[in-house]
């Protein structure tokens, strides 16, 4: 798998956890506060749609996740 595969991956991860603890209708609700890691991996989406610059990439790359490059379709 490719960075920009697991950066997908981790957000979208990211994002179902957050809203699971921050949901006062979750079995798991801990705080509403959750909500706003949730904005904040929403946004870091945003950014990194235009600037091609995400903080998750620098962790990848020292963890060996090779780049792919080009995204391909299948």
């Amino acid at each position: 798998m490719t960075i920009e595969r697991y950066i997908r991956i981790i957000a979208g991860l990211f994002i179902l956890a957050s809203l699971t603890l921050g949901i006062e209708v979750s079995p798991l609700f801990v705080s509403h506060w959750w909500l706003a890691f949730t904005a904040f991996v929403g946004f870091n989406l945003f950014q990194f749609g235009f600037t091609n610059a995400c903080p998750m990439v620098f962790f990848l790359k020292k963890l060996g996740v090779p780049d792919g490059g080009l995204s391909r379709a299948g």
